[in-house]
């Protein structure tokens, strides 16, 4: 299962886990709704974004932009044609910024896009990029009408309670992705030899279209992606 690593926020990283733990519980006895617990993520999120000092910081990186580009460029891995990329869960959009650019190094376009169900973090998003400010939304994914389907959308599983992930899933690739389009999961840390998360979604009757890993520099840990394909589940 992803869960967080050693690294010099690690502490306020536990802190967090431990506070959206109390939160998952609360939603599961029933003491809170799913908009409350959305709304406490977001409590825990919002400063910890606004309140970096680095770009990445801003994207819930704690690292420098080599760390950066070492963890997120993966995703790239599952990029396999020219097209449009939606970052759900987009924060200052750094990682818009970044596919592109990686794209481009590749030989390949990717039209960025992105998603944030934060109001101020889509808003530095759009002070940050001004001339992709019409392609930053801010809405919760799960009920956000978009405008076009993408050739690839890009997601994390805890955006959502783990109760409603299959669902989430099946929503994303409804309402969001092409035809021939393919949904991202990643990345995400998890121990080297365990694929949790995959099989996690295969047993939701997802068909797992293609997986990438690399090396994190904690042993034992490695940043993970794996993709579906919109017409493998046909």
């Amino acid at each position: 299962m992803p869960r967080p690593t050693d690294d010099p926020t690690a502490h306020a990283k536990e802190r967090a886990w431990r506070e959206l733990a109390t939160i998952d519980e609360e939603l599961s006895a029933g003491t809170i709704d799913e908009e409350e617990w959305h709304r406490r993520v977001l409590m825990i999120v919002e400063p910890a974004y606004l309140g970096a000092e680095t770009p990445q910081g801003q994207s819930g990186h704690s690292g420098d932009a080599e760390r950066w580009e070492r963890a997120r460029r993966l995703v790239l891995d599952a990029v396999d044609r020219n097209g449009t990329f939606l970052d759900i869960g987009c924060a200052n959009g750094l990682l818009m910024e970044s596919v592109a650019g990686w794209a481009a190094e590749d030989g390949r376009t990717l039209a960025p896009y992105g998603l944030d169900i934060s109001a101020a973090l889509s808003d530095l998003a759009r002070e940050r990029l001004p001339h992709w400010a019409d392609r930053i939304w801010t809405g919760n994914a799960m009920s956000f009408d978009p405008p076009r389907r993408f050739t690839y959308v890009r997601t994390g599983l805890d955006y959502v309670p783990a109760r409603r992930r299959a669902e989430y899933l099946a929503h994303l690739m409804t309402a969001y992705v092409e035809p021939d389009g393919r949904l991202i999961i990643g990345t995400y840390n998890e121990e080297s030899g365990s694929e949790s998360l995959c099989d996690e979604v295969a047993r939701w009757g997802h068909v797992i279209s293609g997986r990438s890993s690399r090396s994190h520099r904690v042993d034992g840990l490695s940043y993970k992606v794996f993709w579906i394909d919109q017409v493998a589940q046909q």
